[in-house]
């Protein structure tokens, strides 16, 4: 008798952990099969240090085949799935299209970006959700310095070093308090014209940063940032982007060739061709992060509504805190339906939220408990540490050189401007010439930024006045990156 056939659609924080946790469950008993885009699983907190320039990429990349045993990769995007038929089809790589039947299936596919209505957005700004991005980001910071310090004009000096992030969730707040003291570093060594200084701005329409935390880890955030030198601005965001600037909802018109789009996610549309009733586009799942009706097919992280039974009448929220034990108890639940022990609800206790400020800045309340400067700092970097799944070494190695020795402020030119639009669907693949792209629907311009980055619709103005003087091309896309929770397993 042929085993049976998991297959999991997604590596995200809520796919890996459904993987890693089956690979133990049932080892020998069934076949796990992972479906992902690309072959590591992206620890996305510490995304905006590799922006920055103190982690290489590769240190927030773990492999999947090395650290799922038991777990067959197959590299490919989820195109549809056939829930009468038992199987999901997918195009993998290299354009080519496949299918895989299941036994049980755990859709894991998260979140993808999302677009407002506000005009020059997409073919201006840039998201931060994937590798490509933050390559991307790092490159273009560097470059507008340096171009920068080369100017003879101080006006073209000066748009050339203003940097503008939208959104003060988890993301925005990280790459600007990041990316202030990467580009304070640079100019340090290559100084400016006229001692102009590096200008970051932090918009928001929330009434405070990381308005999803406590007051107190809101304060530490704003303040910190604020004595960095960091214009945050509540209560104002992106009116219209156009090639030389930014108009804000106050009316005031700022120069600037950088827009980081960090605000807001929508589920990934891959559960809306499933059928299944939603909830503002989450796959609605039981307690057990089963699909109603549909015993053999399990949903959990962004893309799931999974009920919150603590808060009776509401859904978990979309961070990598839930995400992270919404797998393992899909996991063991798909697991529990194959005869391997017994299923249980989904149940949860938060410990607290880390935020990274950089160098020895942090926001952090482990227990509940708020923690004050270098002390926060420790132990949001202990924290990282103890919940990568891998890299460990690599990543405490490259905090201690960043420590001591100068950061490396070269363009690497490998990620161009037109291979990571704004409106993509996939941000954790940099864009190929040639090749198709889904489109992401815009949201009502009054729905509410607060957190992260997807890819789309030409641009049609010259190389030389797009952000970062690149070649125009489609762009696009929008994120939502998970929070940074100090979490414990449910």
């Amino acid at each position: 008798m042929s085993r049976p056939r998991i297959v999991i659609v997604g590596a995200g924080f809520a796919g890996y952990r459904t993987a890693r946790t089956l690979s133990r469950l049932v080892r020998h008993k069934a076949d796990v099969t992972l479906l992902n885009p690309t072959d590591y699983f992206l620890y996305l907190p510490l995304l905006p240090q590799v922006a920055a320039g103190i982690l290489e990429p590769r240190r927030v990349s773990v492999s999947l085949s090395g650290t799922l045993p038991h777990v067959r990769l197959v590299l490919g995007e989820a195109d549809s799935v056939d829930l009468d038929g038992r199987t999901v089809h997918y195009t993998d790589p290299e354009g080519g299209g496949g299918r895989l039947a299941y036994d049980r299936l755990v859709l894991a596919v998260g979140s993808v970006n999302k677009l407002l209505p506000i005009p020059g957005v997409a073919e201006h700004a840039h998201g931060f959700r994937g590798l490509p991005e933050a390559l991307y980001l790092r490159d273009h910071v560097t470059r507008q310095v340096e171009l920068a310090a080369a100017a003879d004009d101080p006006k073209s000096c000066a748009a050339r070093c203003t940097f503008v992030v939208v959104g003060a969730g988890y993301t925005g707040t990280e790459v600007a308090a990041h990316g202030q003291m990467y580009t304070d570093a640079q100019v340090r060594g290559h100084p400016l014209r006229d001692g102009m200084q590096p200008r970051w701005m932090l918009l928001d329409i929330a009434p405070r940063v990381l308005p999803e935390m406590h007051e107190r880890l809101s304060r530490t955030a704003d303040r910190v940032l604020r004595q960095r030198g960091v214009e945050v601005r509540m209560g104002t965001s992106v009116k219209e982007a156009t090639r030389d600037g930014v108009l804000l909802t106050d009316g005031e018109f700022v120069d600037t060739r950088t827009l980081v789009w960090c605000v807001g996610v929508r589920p990934d549309p891959l559960v809306e061709s499933t059928g299944q009733p939603l909830e503002r586009g989450r796959l609605l799942v039981d307690p057990y992060l089963r699909v109603p009706g549909r015993p053999e097919v399990f949903g959990c992280g962004d893309a799931a509504a999974v009920p919150d039974l603590n808060n009776p009448g509401t859904y978990t929220p979309m961070t990598a805190q839930h995400a992270w034990r919404h797998g393992k108890v899909a996991a063991e639940n798909v697991a529990a339906s194959l005869g391997i022990g017994e299923r249980r609800a989904y149940r949860h206790r938060d410990l607290g939220f880390v935020v990274d400020l950089g160098g020895t800045k942090a926001a952090a309340d482990p227990l509940g408990v708020p923690l004050p400067g270098p002390l926060a700092g420790a132990v949001t970097r202990g924290y990282h540490l103890a919940a990568m799944p891998g890299n460990r070494v690599r990543v405490a190695a490259d905090w201690l050189l960043d420590a001591v020795l100068p950061r490396q402020a070269v363009q690497l030119g490998l990620v161009r401007s037109a291979s990571v639009p704004l409106d993509t669907a996939s941000p954790e693949l940099a864009r190929v010439p040639g090749r198709p792209e889904p489109q992401l629907s815009t949201e009502p311009a009054n729905s509410r930024p607060g957190s992260e980055p997807a890819q789309g619709q030409p641009a049609s103005e010259p190389a030389e006045n797009r952000p970062g003087g690149e070649p125009s091309e489609p762009p696009g896309p929008v994120e939502r990156r998970p929070g940074t929770p100090v979490e414990g397993d449910s």
